[in-house]
């Protein structure tokens, strides 16, 4: 059983922020996340893609703004269960919460918060009859490991950056790498679409553009697909393969969640705003894009003040009856759990005789 103060399920910006709010408050944090990193759709969808709207930022990729929120929180000593995905939760005698994942892993909190994005994710999949067949065996919907692929040929489905982005690192990692897009045009960074495009001149990736995989073949694993081509004089390419990996993004939806006995409206978890963003079930907090209430806007920056909000009622939870004096961090710093301390330079001021 792993025990912590706050346990937030969602290890996206507002999740991870949310870790540094409460360790000013002295409070541990643990979260879970279906993704296999932490970073919400940022890490896992368009982490080279621009974001103009965080305060003090003109310009962040949002991999980058990952990074410096892992940095941001390093010293509160989060812990992570990732790769799997909050399935029950149950309330103790106590008034605390048993949160377990699908894979059987229990976490006890006094305080839970959903920061979940838009939910939980579920991979698009592309309309192949037998897909389902190979899963496991040949066919993933997103790379967890990227050893898995060593000296094999791996096919790469898909038009955005994870597309891009795994098509060039697989290129130095497996045999041989397929890239196959419908369109001729790319939506992913500019930068990935240049080097992709140059490793494809260099002969180290095989583009199939204005193309898309239709079908698979194999026994007991995959052995092969057949590459369906818009021109019809080219017809079919059947291509032998060891891996084949569609990155189609992913479909959000509150799965599980969505069971809890929390209030929902229009797939959202509804929230008193006017006070700590507290759901229907005590001790239960929703915080960023997941949550709704009157005049709610889905911003990253939003979620950040929602965490800073919400942490100062959680603290009441877990510490009953205690009074806490809120200090600015540029009045008494930031005090890690790890015992590293960032605070402002005092001045000395001496006396003139």
């Amino acid at each position: 059983m792993i025990k912590t103060d706050i346990l937030i399920i969602g290890a996206g910006p507002t999740g991870l922020f949310t870790v540094f709010e409460a360790g000013l408050l002295k409070l541990k944090c643990h979260l879970i996340d279906a993704l296999p990193q932490p970073g919400g759709q940022c890490s896992e969808i368009y982490p080279k893609k621009p974001i103009y709207d965080i305060p003090a930022f003109p310009e962040v990729l949002a991999g980058t703004l990952v990074d410096n929120l892992m940095e941001q929180i390093k010293p509160f000593e989060a812990g992570f269960t990732l790769g799997e995905r909050a399935e029950k939760l149950d309330r103790q005698e106590d008034g605390s919460y048993v949160v377990t994942t699908n894979k059987g892993t229990q976490h006890q909190a006094p305080v839970v918060v959903i920061a979940g994005g838009l939910g939980s994710f579920e991979p698009r999949k592309p309309p192949i009859a037998n897909i389902a067949d190979f899963e496991d065996k040949g066919v993933a919907y997103m790379v967890k490991d990227p050893e898995v692929y060593r000296d094999k040929k791996v096919v790469i489905a898909g038009g955005g950056d994870s597309a891009l982005d795994w098509a060039i690192f697989l290129a130095d990692v497996a045999s041989e790498v397929s890239l196959v897009h419908r369109r001729n045009e790319f939506r992913g960074a500019l930068d990935s679409v240049e080097k992709a495009s140059e490793l494809a001149k260099l002969g180290k990736i095989k583009l199939f553009t204005e193309a898309e995989v239709k079908k698979l073949y194999g026994d007991e694993k995959l052995e092969a697909v057949v590459i369906k081509h818009n021109d019809a004089d080219k017809g079919e390419t059947y291509l032998p393969v060891d891996n084949f990996i569609p990155l189609f993004g992913l479909s959000p939806k509150l799965g599980p969640i969505g069971n809890w006995g929390l209030e929902i409206e229009k797939n959202a978890i509804k929230v008193n705003n006017a006070k700590d963003y507290q759901t229907n079930l005590p001790g239960v907090f929703a915080i960023g894009d997941v949550n709704t209430y009157e005049g709610k806007l889905k911003l990253i920056l939003s979620g950040f003040h929602e965490a800073a909000v919400m942490c100062q009622y959680a603290y009441q939870i877990v510490n009953p009856g205690k009074r806490y004096v809120m200090k600015y961090t540029t009045v008494g710093g930031v005090e890690g759990f790890d015992g590293s301390k960032k605070e402002a330079k005092k001045e000395v001021v001496q006396s003139i005789a």
